[in-house]
């Protein structure tokens, strides 16, 4: 690659390296120990500390308190708003944050370039139903959920809710809230015309449905008609879901379901919303606000589980208040968050991200931060924000080449393995890193890591595919063969390190492009399988995701997988041999399911579906100096995000 580049990246890697040896920063191996049985009971009467985080061995609180910001704001004593089985935080392992008792008080800042969308606000507030500290999968625990218990055929589980656990406008949460869901909303063809797969046996396509069966007012099972311990990961963290997929507000979405209000008392409301006569089914997805919408402006008034409400949304900033009814406290008996207030701003890009960002005018900043902005955020530090570095739970700039793009000569080059694994031995792992990451990332292992354009031409000389008169390679309809990438700015490092690719890829004598395109216009094309080269990141460093970017490299493929064979196109062979491995893994237990995904990996090696250049990437962590219950550099730096109610600001 060009020297210009090796020059400036000389300069960098240098402040980086001094930005680094400033922050502590080390890296760390994530554990890979086997989870426990999926078998694990909930936590006992007594109220047991449900492990990790802070609850460890500490004595339980008896006595409660509050933030004096819900002084004087006519409410019950904090003791009869928190539920009996309260929760005690175990978001971070104690190995991976020593948790301070914090003070009341604040309002943090963050920025998002995205409407109705900020990815750390989503993540702070968002709440599963199951908990795994640290996002690790080493082990699960109650969360909104009191506990469960797996039969030993993984076909039945039952759970225990939170006795007294409220939603944010204080009305209870029971298990008709569950059977609500189940039920009336799941269940009703109008409003879910596709069952959920991962709520089907096995969690694949045709698997049954769940069973729900409701034993009182806070215990209920759900079953399977074959072994589905994976459902519990599912429920933690897999796919970034929140309470909302089984949990939802029965007392205040029956108001809009014509089974509860007949459809003439619905007009009214269904015309206000701007609907058609008659769209119930519209009128209440647009009420119904899942966890995905949290941080959309129509979640102002929506009863929530989550640490802070959304109260005020404008033209450029979010509000977010403190929840008087949220179910988790801290051994001392504080009732949390200990931040009162989030002030989500809108800017219009992501560059004016990194510039609110070194102003010190946002105290925490996760998605939007990058390793190429480092050096710049320690050069200004000064402006009273500390840049750390964590550990990446992606990997974040993998390539893919939809195989099923609608065109012939596209299909018969892209779709020969030979192809892919010309365009991955191009792939110079080491100018990646050095130019995009500075040093702060590791070739990867999941596909051959080796760099060898003369191995690369051959095998694609051995396609058959010429080069004309001007260099450039010819597909079979005769015409140059062209990759064209298109990408958005869903992170700051994807355009430059697509152009990267470009220039290695023409290498090989391909005709390679590149445009930026808006992220809502990339989302589209994606769904609609208009991309044919693109760029974004997979879950790879996190064993239970079950996300190998199916839907990006097999577009047509992957809807066929989801909708049991009613839409999309069927896939060949050795797809569908990936995705019956995929499928076993989440299904499985956490034991059986890490062994299941090292054959996925093997699958991908010699395969090579999509391109994972790099591993072991680190990610910028922007917090306030000020900010106290970090985790440590040794954890995700994602996880941090998921103890935003511990956060507090110290003197």
């Amino acid at each position: 690659m060009k020297s210009w580049r090796r020059s400036r990246n000389l300069l960098l890697v240098s402040a980086l390296s001094l930005a680094v040896a400033l922050t502590g920063c080390e890296s760390a191996a994530i554990s890979t120990s086997p989870s426990p049985s999926a078998s694990a009971k909930p936590p006992e009467a007594t109220k047991a500390p449900e492990g990790g985080g802070q609850a460890g061995a500490q004595t339980i609180p008896t006595d409660f308190k509050q933030s004096p910001f819900l002084d004087g704001k006519n409410l019950a004593a904090v003791k009869e708003r928190l539920p009996s089985d309260f929760k005690i935080t175990n978001e971070i392992p104690s190995s991976q944050m020593k948790y301070e008792i914090g003070t009341y008080g604040g309002v943090m800042r963050t920025v998002t370039s995205a409407p109705n969308w900020d990815a750390d606000v989503f993540v702070m507030n968002n709440e599963p139903l199951l908990n795994t500290p640290g996002i690790l999968g080493e082990e699960i625990t109650g969360n909104v959920l009191k506990g469960y218990k797996m039969s030993d055929d993984q076909k039945t589980i039952s759970f225990e809710m939170r006795k007294g656990l409220k939603w944010s406008d204080g009305k209870p949460v029971t298990t008709e809230d569950v059977r609500f869901t189940v039920e009336d909303v799941l269940n009703n063809p109008e409003l879910t015309p596709i069952f959920p797969v991962w709520l089907r046996s096995g969690g694949v396509a045709e698997g049954a449905p769940l069973k729900l069966e409701v034993t009182d007012e806070y215990n209920f099972k759900i079953s399977f008609d074959r072994p589905y311990g994976g459902i519990l990961i599912r429920l933690a963290i897999q796919g970034w879901r929140g309470y909302t997929e089984l949990v939802k507000p029965a007392h205040y979405l029956k108001q809009f379901h014509k089974k509860y209000t007949p459809l003439e008392k619905l007009e009214p409301a269904i015309k206000e919303a701007g609907f058609q006569p008659g769209e119930w089914v519209n009128l209440f997805n647009d009420k119904d606000i899942t966890n995905w919408e949290l941080a959309n402006q129509k979640a102002v008034g929506f009863p929530v589980l989550y640490p802070w409400v959304m109260t005020k949304y404008t033209e450029n900033m979010a509000s977010y208040e403190r929840n008087p009814y949220y179910f988790k406290v801290d051994t001392a008996g504080n009732q949390l968050p200990y931040i009162d207030r989030i002030q989500s701003t809108l800017v219009q890009d992501i560059e004016m991200v990194g510039l609110k960002t070194i102003a010190g005018e946002v105290d925490f900043s996760r998605e939007s931060a990058a390793l190429v902005k480092m050096p710049l955020y320690k050069e200004n530090e000064k402006s009273g924000y500390k840049a750390l570095l964590a550990n990446m739970h992606v990997t974040p700039t993998d390539i893919y080449l939809n195989q099923t793009f609608d065109d012939p000569a596209w299909q018969k080059v892209v779709q020969d393995v030979r192809f892919r694994q010309a365009l991955n031995l191009a792939l110079n792992r080491k100018e990646i890193i050095d130019t995009i990451y500075y040093g702060f990332a590791k070739p990867g292992t999941i596909e051959d890591p080796a760099f060898d354009l003369t191995k690369a031409n051959q095998l694609l000389d051995d396609m058959g595919l010429k080069k004309g008169p001007d260099g450039k390679r010819l597909g079979p309809d005769g015409k140059v063969f062209t990759i064209p990438f298109e990408v958005g700015a869903q992170a700051p490092d994807i355009v430059p390190m697509t152009q990267l690719v470009v220039e290695m890829w023409k290498q090989l004598g391909l005709n390679v492009t590149m445009k930026t395109i808006d992220q809502t216009l990339y989302t589209t094309r994606r769904e609609a399988n208009q991309l044919q080269a693109s760029m974004i990141w997979t879950h790879t460093p996190l064993w239970y995701m079950g996300d190998w970017g199916t839907a990006n490299w097999g577009t047509l493929w992957d809807k066929w997988r989801t909708t049991g064979g009613k839409e999309g196109k069927e896939p060949p062979a050795d797809v569908k041999k990936l995705y019956t491995l995929i499928d076993n893994a989440a299904a499985a237990n956490p034991t059986d399911a890490k062994k299941i995904i090292e054959q996925v990996k093997q699958e991908m090696k010699d395969k090579v579906y999509y391109f994972i250049p790099i591993s072991e990437v680190k990610q910028p962590l922007i917090v306030n100096a000020k900010l106290r219950n970090i985790p440590s550099d040794s954890s995700f730096a994602i996880a941090a995000n998921f103890s935003g109610e511990q956060f507090f600001f110290g003197k």
